[in-house]
């Protein structure tokens, strides 16, 4: 569950960025330059037993005071469908590991020192326009991969995507495996954003905005 102090600070951090409901609120203006968000790998750290808490602030466990290890990052965006279209009710899923290189889960590298404060793991329902929000940490680079956040759709209970977030200009890009395997320019831009500073921020947080774009219709 989210608790009332977040959802004030999930409206003001739409609000800061002009992201209110206007700005969701166009399906299909722009549906004939949409790219369709690529498939990647789940990869092998999806969580095998999932945390306790599951809300969209990776950040805090529960009511613990200590905050995770990491440059805080606030993710957004909107699931549409291939007309534009916001997908209302579609859980948004991400994971990824910690400041270390750890994930939530049993086989991890790097184990021992995982950051017990840190959710690494979240969700998120979508409302009428589409949109979701996380507060998590920059994405890290570990052995064999470049930073990112891995994702998961769902709408009644139906997979409809997995697929990654990567940070544009990040050097390691181009010595992963996964981010080269998409040979299309296009496709590699859907999933490459760019991580800037958040306006009036004074502690260095960091915003990056990512749509994701199905292959269905709202209907489906």
């Amino acid at each position: 569950m989210i608790h009332s102090p977040y959802i004030l600070t999930r409206r003001h951090f739409f609000r800061g960025l002009g992201l209110g409901a206007a700005a969701f609120a166009v399906p299909g203006a722009f549906a004939a330059a949409l790219t369709q968000t690529p498939r990647q790998t789940e990869g092998p750290f999806y969580p095998d037993k999932l945390p306790l808490d599951t809300d969209n602030d990776l950040l805090v466990i529960n009511e613990n005071l200590t905050p995770s290890v990491g440059v805080v990052t606030y993710v957004s965006g909107r699931v549409l469908d291939a007309r534009g279209e916001p997908l209302r009710n579609a859980v948004v899923e991400i994971w990824q590991c910690d400041s270390g290189g750890a994930y939530l889960h049993s086989k991890t590298g790097n184990a021992e020192k995982r950051d017990k404060n840190f959710q690494g793991f979240g969700r998120f329902v979508t409302g009428s326009t589409g949109e979701y929000l996380f507060r998590t940490i920059k994405p890290v680079p570990y052995p064999g991969r470049a930073p990112h956040i891995h994702y998961k759709v769902k709408r009644a209970g139906k997979e409809l995507l997995v697929t990654q977030l990567y940070i544009k200009g990040e050097p390691g890009n181009e010595k992963d495996g996964v981010w080269k395997g998409l040979k299309d320019e296009k496709a590699r831009a859907a999933v490459t954003k760019e991580f800037v500073a958040l306006k009036g921020s004074k502690v260095g947080e960091l915003v990056t905005k990512f749509d994701l774009v199905m292959g269905v219709t709202p209907e489906a």
